[in-house]
């Protein structure tokens, strides 16, 4: 199963990544990394279908997909 890894620190809460997602799995957490933006997260893992959408699309490469 694919699974999204996200690295909070580089994560400047820009939201492209929530906007390309298929199945609408990546949202904006309520954490903040160090810097004081919101970070994105994967609210259902397990829907992940590896399209890798979400990674190609962020500019900071925040997301990986590991499968």
């Amino acid at each position: 199963m694919p699974k999204p890894v996200f690295n909070v620190e580089r994560c400047k809460g820009c939201e492209l990544c929530t906007a390309v997602c298929p199945k609408k799995i990546i949202v904006m957490s309520n954490r903040f990394n160090s810097k004081g933006y919101r970070c994105s997260s994967c609210s259902d893992e397990s829907l992940c279908i590896g399209c890798m959408l979400c990674a190609r699309t962020c500019p900071d490469m925040v997301i990986e997909i590991h499968k």
